[in-house]
């Protein structure tokens, strides 16, 4: 197995890739998210994402955004740790930090074949329109009862 890190990519290796992978007729599928704190939720939502098509490519919040969007004591977990546990899981082949709250501007520019997200997004899932657009499919994935980065943190806080 080739080493996680070299599974990280950034934008440009991204849509080289991308290109590669459209010569050899396989299909894409992009998911994203803060993946704080990686849990047993995650992991399973990773893999349904990997069993829509060939490869699978994360796109991962950066510190940054996930401080924007989570407030100010998150990620607990530094985006470069984040990434290297990411790159480490079988179901994912590849990883590419993005710092905009929303991956739509990454999305446009490698127009994966399908977008998976959580099912409690279902009302908003940016880069819609771009996939659909192009012929690609947005999948929604049921989430895992019982599992929540924001609900592990509250229950270590708890003691």
């Amino acid at each position: 197995m080739r080493q996680a890190t070299s599974k990280i990519l950034d934008w440009e290796d991204v849509q080289r890739e991308r290109d590669k992978l459209r010569e050899q007729g396989l299909i894409l599928v992009f998911t994203n998210g803060c993946f704080d704190l990686l849990h047993a939720g995650h992991v399973e939502y990773l893999q349904f994402a990997r069993n829509q098509g060939d490869r699978l490519l994360v796109g991962l919040n950066s510190d940054a955004s996930v401080r924007r969007g989570k407030g100010s004591t998150r990620p607990v977990v530094p985006q470069r740790e984040r990434a290297y546990v990411l790159a480490a899981l079988e179901c994912v082949d590849y990883v590419v930090v993005f710092d905009q709250d929303e991956p739509a501007e990454l999305i446009a520019r490698i127009v994966p074949d399908v977008l998976v997200k959580g099912e409690d997004w279902a009302h908003y899932v940016s880069g819609r329109e771009v996939v659909e657009s192009h012929g690609g499919r947005v999948i929604l994935a049921k989430m895992v009862e019982g599992w929540s980065t924001t609900d592990i943190i509250a229950k270590i806080k708890q003691g």
